[in-house]
């Protein structure tokens, strides 16, 4: 017979579900409008407690800049590829570097890859447009894999004497991320005529390589010397290499270095939605029908501005329709006792479609349910008036307008003076 010892039994009953709270951050905490986030960064730049600016001798030292690129380039020259962190937008200086050393050495290619549109196929593609570099008459490549492959094979040959320097920006974007392109670009930094300097800001991007990706060594090339800047007349055109893409060795021969610039990301974030905490975030996802974000898939509120040209394109009943809604809306933020209905949740204020349909015929402005839906249809099409179906212990659909009580409040003024 078996009898639990005290560590079993201490386990049996202790053993309990994580409990995850589903109250986010970023979603109890509306975003602003673009009119409020643009008032405040105003505000707090014009303010007389403003802070000096920090600056990193990276930036204003022109000696420590010029040994740290000399150094850059002589680890490049080595075999290695440099990956650099640090908080501070890298861009400014890994743009100098490429110009002021890369250029003189070798083709330079420069990746954007924080950008929206950006795409490994369309970087391969510029990489093969380099002057002599693939045959125009050859055929073209269907697969970002082939388009890897051609590149590597091309800067194989002995009779490429001029080097490829690689400079990504943001390395640990989400184009990048993926298995397939993770793959492609460890197949390149394999080469010893191709060189990768790129830059990370993600606190989990060393999680994107193993150890031993990292670690990994190109095969040598002794046509370089490392103690010299590399030119066309230094390179060894018949330094050994594999001219076998498919037997090339994977992985990236990281030297990794702290690149602290204390810079602002403006660049980077400049197709990032700044007024909201989950739109800065590029990883962030949201539920099909998350009526938590008010019904907007881009999971930005309703701006004032935005409103009110939707309002100047209806007619004088969808106006009407509109201001009865709102200030239905109101008295119920009023009665519930939150003064700023700061919360992104309007859907307790929600007012049922049989109630909305009533109150407008009693108004006149809609005397049938198809004239009523035709006049809700013009806001919905915009968002400006979000349904849902009710929770338990209610029945039929639910309306609601996406806006906090200022931005409503001010709204419905700018209707009623009109």
């Amino acid at each position: 017979m078996l009898s639990q010892t005290s560590f079993d039994a201490y386990f049996t009953h202790a053993a309990a579900r994580a409990q995850t709270s589903s109250n986010v951050f970023s979603v109890l905490v509306p975003p602003l409008s673009p009119e409020e986030y643009a008032e405040g960064i105003q505000s707090a730049q014009s303010s007389t407690t403003k802070l000096q600016p920090i600056q990193s001798s990276i930036l204003t030292n022109e000696k420590t800049r010029s040994n740290l690129f000399a150094r850059f380039l002589i680890e490049l020259n080595e075999g290695f590829n440099l990956l650099l962190y640090g908080l501070g937008s890298k861009r400014q200086v890994l743009d100098r570097f490429a110009r002021e050393y890369c250029a003189k050495a070798g083709h330079v290619i420069i990746a954007n890859t924080f950008r929206p549109d950006f795409s490994l196929k369309e970087l391969f593609l510029a990489i093969e447009g380099l002057p002599g570099l693939i045959d125009p008459d050859s055929t073209p490549s269907t697969t970002v894999e082939n388009h890897a492959k051609r590149i590597y094979g091309a800067f194989a040959k002995p009779s490429q004497k001029r080097h490829l320097y690689l400079i990504i920006h943001n390395i640990d974007a989400a184009p990048l991320r993926s298995p397939k392109a993770k793959s492609c670009l460890s197949h390149l930094a394999m080469n010893p005529r191709i060189h990768i300097v790129a830059s990370i800001d993600h606190i989990n991007a060393p999680l994107l390589w193993s150890s031993s990706e990292c670690a990994t060594r190109k095969p040598s090339s002794n046509g370089i010397h490392a103690t010299e800047t590399p030119n066309e007349d230094m390179v060894d055109a018949s330094a050994p290499l594999n001219p076998n893409p498919e037997s090339a060795s994977r992985g990236f021969a990281w030297l990794w270095h702290d690149l602290t610039t204390l810079e602002a990301y403006d660049v980077e974030l400049a197709f990032a939605d700044r007024s909201s905490i989950s739109g800065a975030h590029s990883g962030s996802h949201h539920r099909k029908g998350d009526t938590l974000m008010a019904g907007l898939s881009s999971g930005t509120a309703m701006t004032e501005t935005a409103a009110l040209h939707i309002l100047a394109s209806v007619t004088q009943k969808a106006k009407k329709l509109f201001s009865l809604m709102g200030n239905k809306q109101l008295e119920s933020i009023q009665e519930s006792g939150t003064a700023s209905a700061g919360t992104v949740d309007l859907q307790q204020y929600a007012i049922g479609y049989d109630v909305l349909f009533n109150a407008a015929r009693d108004n006149f402005i809609a005397t049938n349910d198809t004239a009523f839906r035709s006049l809700l249809g013009e806001f919905r099409d915009h968002e400006l008036i979000v349904a849902a179906q009710a929770g338990a212990g209610g029945s039929g659909e639910i309306l609601w307008i996406p806006m906090r009580k200022e931005r409503l409040d001010n709204v419905l003024q700018s209707v009623q003076d009109d």
